[in-house]
């Protein structure tokens, strides 16, 4: 496949409209229902769990098979406590951020529909200036306007509601894509345009391709771990998002060097198996398309170890794309890089032969 563009208006309108769709870890189905709604016209059925990871195949019948996957959650805060004057208090569903809360809106979703609300934070002029107190997570809390614990608990608002960012999808100079839950809604995304493509490139594989976007992994890559029993699958190509660490205050030293623009990053970590991480790599070579390294110490902390280590072990690999701000509501990444995440998956099932098993000992 050339180098031209990969998105389209339709793949745009697409990324847009799922960006801005709530889909809070435990919460995902209706984001769900969006990506099998564009995903249909190019897979042959859908598999679907008990929590909600969704999965298109093509070719069901084949014995190979290969995973293609990325996640579909958004981190979120969970309504922990209301006092007697009206105040909520959170707690962290995924890795929520305590210290971009003061002053953002927020979303609190309850069976009488969305609540808004907003982070309150003390004035300027009210606090000692010779002991402030930074955010934490036990002195941010939710305003939502009510007088007292009975108007909020009027409004539909109890413990246990689940709360997001209102914050939706925006261009940033051209050619960053910038919103809430990129994290890993794009990779969800971009599985779904590299089914597009190969259908609409009339290819044919010859083992089956399960586009798996799981639920549940800002908790501990439990959608990962559940559908991999489903599916038990031969291969696993993951993609999730990884640390630009170009922007101040990140030590390259222990964060490596990545950076939004230059490419997809291909992981080495010990949950990657390396025969098929080579693969990719000479596949990304051979096509021309720009790539960065990244190492793992003990694991990669995305739903690759979630795979690699089910059903015997299932060799896997990790492409990542690079994001700025991650687990903000300005979460960053670079046109190019999507574009090229989506054509070295693309490229590298072109490349994987039926019944591969990337043993070391052949």
């Amino acid at each position: 496949m050339s180098a031209k563009k990969i998105l389209t208006k339709k793949s745009m309108d697409f990324l847009e409209k799922y960006l801005n769709n709530a889909a809070p870890t435990g919460y995902e189905w209706e984001g769900q229902k969006l990506w099998m709604d564009y995903l249909k016209p190019y897979v042959d059925t859908f598999i679907t769990d008990t929590y909600g990871t969704a999965v298109g195949v093509i070719n069901p019948e084949a014995k190979y098979k290969v995973v293609i996957e990325g996640h579909s959650d958004e981190i979120s805060w969970y309504v922990n406590y209301i006092t007697d004057d009206g105040l909520i208090y959170v707690i962290r569903n995924g890795g929520s951020d305590h210290q971009i809360a003061p002053s953002k809106w927020v979303n609190i979703h309850t069976k009488k529909g969305i609540v808004k609300g907003i982070f309150g934070w003390p004035a300027i002029h009210t606090r000692d200036s010779s002991k402030e107190e930074p955010p934490k997570l036990d002195n941010i809390f939710i305003d939502v306007g009510a007088k007292d614990k009975a108007e909020v608990e009027k409004l539909g608002v109890h413990v246990g509601c689940v709360i997001t960012y209102p914050d939706t999808f925006q261009v940033l100079n051209g050619n960053k894509f910038v919103c809430r839950a990129i994290d890993n809604r794009v990779g969800g995304f971009m599985i779904a345009e590299v089914a597009r493509l190969l259908h609409e490139n009339k290819k044919k594989l010859p083992f089956g391709l399960y586009i798996t976007n799981a639920v549940q992994e800002e908790i501990g890559l439990r959608g990962a771990e559940m559908i991999t029993q489903t599916i038990k699958p031969n291969i696993a190509i993951v993609t999730d998002v990884c640390h630009d660490t170009t922007t101040p205050m990140i030590e390259k030293k222990k964060q490596g060097h990545t950076l939004i623009g230059a490419g997809p990053v291909i992981s080495y970590a010990p949950a990657v198996q390396n025969k098929l991480r080579e693969r990719i790599i000479e596949t990304a070579e051979t096509n021309q398309i720009p790539f960065q390294r990244m190492a793992a110490s003990r694991y990669t902390g995305t739903d690759t170890d979630a795979f690699a280590y089910s059903n015997g072990g299932v060799a896997s690999v990790l492409i990542s794309l690079p994001l700025r701000y991650m687990h903000t509501t300005v979460e960053t990444v670079h046109r190019d890089d999507v574009e090229n995440v989506i054509r070295l998956i693309y490229e590298s099932l072109l490349n994987i032969k039926d019944g591969e098993t990337f043993s070391y000992f052949e």
